[in-house]
Formats: C-alpha cells, structure tokens, sequence
C-alpha cells in the first residue's frame, strides 16, 4: 500500500527526512553522474532527488500513483508531475534515458509488472536507480518514517528481482546507516554514522541503492512442441448385396 502523499511531504520537510534526502541523493549522484541532455523520470515519490536533474537535463518530470497523491512540482514554472498508475504509464515505448524509482518498489502490489513497464519505456542501454529500504536495516524496521512502510527488500532479492526483469545490475550502494530517531545528537553525527558504515561495510544500512541497465536482447522461450499423431482415411471394404441384381429389359 502506497503511503499518502500528506504524510511523504511532512516527512521530507522534516529534520530526519532533510538529513535522509542529503544522504540519498548523494548515493544516487555517485551512481548516476551527470544527467546533461538526458530524459529523466521520476517514479514513485523521487521529486525530492530531481532538483538537480532538472538543472540539466533536457527534461525531468515525475508519475506518482494514483493511490499515493500527487503534488505540483517543481513549486516554480510549468507542472512537470502527474498521477497515473505505475503499472500502466502513459509514456511510449523507449522515450526516457533515465529512471529513478523512489517509494514505488516497496508499496507496489505486483513488483515485476512495475519493472516490466519500466523496461518498456527505457530507451536501450538506458539505466535504471531504485532506491529500497534494506530489509536489515532499522529505516524498514520502524514505521515512523515512509521507509518503514510497504515490503523490504534484501540486496539478493533486489538481484532477482531485476534479471528476472531483464535488467542487469551494474552498482550497488548503501546508505541511512544513522538510526532513524528525532534525535538532533543523531542528526548531528549522521555523518560520522554514514562514514563508519561505508567504510566498515555495515549491514545493518537503510537503503539500498542499485543501478541497472535495460537488457536490450530479450531471451526467447523455448518450448518443446508435441508432434501430432496423422489420421489418413482407411478404406474399409463393404459386403456385396446378397439381393439377385435385375436382369436389363430386352
């Protein structure tokens, strides 16, 4: 189930949500790079990491769902946002470079038809960042945050779950390792905690943030056919009359 779109804004206006936005958005800019030219879309709730997209890329725009809400974004210039449903996006076939999906995997009701659509409208050799709590992590373990919210993920489960999609994995990154409490002595040092897990390799991260590429090759199905069996007509022979045939008249 998605969460309401009330309580995604108060969350990210809020200390805790400022501190996450910082440390997410610099997981994703490090997997991501520059965006210059590019065709961005934000799925889920992920207008708090396109600000700086769309300072360069040629066009940056969000799809929220429908049973989330949507808001107007960005708060200045034309609406680059909408409310469809992610499983069915009015978008053609390979129209974007860039997908970043953000609150959308974990509340998805059926997580490969959202991945499969995604696929669709990636452009071939275009990437794909989704951002999910990690299912070890204390972010999914408390729902005080939308992170505690909808289905975890596990970075082995995230792995299946994008090649059985046709996607290939091609980085991975881990974040939100400061306990996710109002605490401004842990705000303060969300840095410090952010640092100590990277660098030790902690397991116990918020977020996983992947990087895949759209597989461009579909693999075909290979099934094995039954021969069918060929009737022919018999010709099966019939008794002779025993009734005297007539002689022709004279």
């Amino acid at each position: 189930m998605s969460v309401d779109i009330v309580d995604l804004r108060a969350f990210y206006a809020s200390p805790l949500g400022l501190v996450a936005k910082r440390l997410a958005s610099r997981a994703v800019d490090g997997l991501w790079g520059s965006t210059r030219g590019l065709r961005v879309l934000g799925l889920g709730y992920a207008t708090p990491y396109l600000d700086r997209c769309r300072a360069e890329a040629e066009r940056a725009f969000a799809i929220m769902p429908a049973a989330q809400g949507v808001v107007n974004w960005p708060a200045e210039g034309a609406c680059a946002s909408c409310l469809a449903d992610p499983l069915m996006l009015p978008l053609p076939d390979s129209c974007v470079d860039r997908v970043l999906m953000v609150h959308a995997l974990e509340s998805s009701e059926s997580p490969s038809e959202l991945m499969y659509e995604v696929w669709r409208v990636l452009t071939p050799g275009g990437r794909l960042v989704v951002v999910a709590p990690n299912r070890r992590g204390l972010w999914a373990r408390m729902d005080a945050t939308p992170f505690g919210q909808g289905q975890p993920y596990s970075r082995s489960q995230l792995k299946r779950l994008l090649r059985r999609s046709l996607f290939t994995p091609e980085a991975w990154a881990e974040t939100l390792y400061v306990p996710p409490l109002p605490s401004r002595v842990l705000l303060g040092t969300a840095e410090a905690w952010e640092r100590a897990g990277t660098s030790l390799n902690l397991p116990f991260a918020g977020l996983h943030v992947v990087e895949a590429s759209k597989q461009v090759q579909r693999p075909l199905l290979v099934r094995q056919t039954r021969r069918a069996e060929r009737f022919a007509p018999v010709m099966v022979p019939q008794p002779a009359s025993r009734e005297a045939v007539p002689s022709p008249p004279a």
